[in-house]
């Protein structure tokens, strides 16, 4: 709770940062809610939120903080390509990195960074998909995905393109990274950017194709610091879909 709301001005820095893509009365998805920093940031801007989180401790404190706030609603599950259940693999110390995803968890337990976190329990969670959240809350203006490796599994159960998302990437499972920047060009025809940890700040100074974003990642990896890859639907095929429709 300190990390992510005891800092002075990160939120004002951050809702900043997401004017470029949630305006008053938009609807933002976020996946992966964590204790609700970005839905504290995108209601600063007066945006409806989405917040969808499975971990029991994370969702007494969304309740506790936005359970009453119309503009909120709150999704006690997990998203995934299908409907169903799944288990989850909580590090109790380090919820931030709990995870679906066995195969991330042992790529990035490699790292050094992650040499003191313990996975030390599992829970059963309902899985959901985005197709079914759109079709029962209505399409977002802006997606984040941060589900700790399992990005390309939410992906896979959306069939249609957003106009903005955004998707965690960390340098130990920069090809899980890849993958799901497959995923995000196959929905449509995007254009990329980085913003490193929680800087809010643009890696790049414009929009980028995928090959340029890869080449982009590439520099950043040695680095060893996460960030958030960013995809927005080229404005001119926005323009052309409106055309068609």
């Amino acid at each position: 709770m300190a990390m992510y709301h005891g800092i002075p001005g990160r939120h004002a820095r951050m809702a900043a940062f997401y004017r470029q893509f949630l305006a008053r009365g938009d609807l933002g998805f976020d996946i992966g809610a964590h204790v609700g920093s970005r839905v504290r940031a995108w209601r600063r801007i007066g945006a409806r939120v989405l917040a969808v989180e499975p971990q029991p401790d994370c969702l007494r404190v969304l309740r506790l903080v936005y359970g009453r706030n119309p503009a909120v609603r709150i999704v006690p599950a997990a998203v995934g390509a299908r409907p169903g259940r799944a288990r989850l693999a909580v590090s109790s110390a380090t919820p931030t990195v709990s995870s679906m995803a066995p195969g991330w968890i042992d790529d990035v337990t490699r790292d050094r960074r992650f040499a003191g976190v313990r996975w030390d329990s599992s829970i059963e969670v309902p899985v959901v998909t985005l197709d079914e959240l759109i079709a029962t809350h209505g399409e977002p203006a802006f997606l984040k995905v941060d589900v700790e490796g399992f990005e390309a599994q939410v992906l896979g159960g959306l069939s249609r393109p957003v106009r903005a998302l955004s998707f965690e990437y960390l340098p130990p499972a920069h090809d899980d990274a890849l993958t799901v920047l497959d995923l995000v060009a196959a929905l449509g025809d995007y254009r990329f950017n980085y913003s490193p940890i929680e800087t809010m700040r643009w890696a790049a100074p414009g929009w980028l194709d995928a090959a340029a974003l890869v080449r982009l990642l590439e520099r950043y990896r040695p680095l060893g610091r996460s960030g958030d890859v960013y995809a927005r639907l080229d404005r001119s095929s926005v323009n052309r879909s409106s055309l068609d429709r």
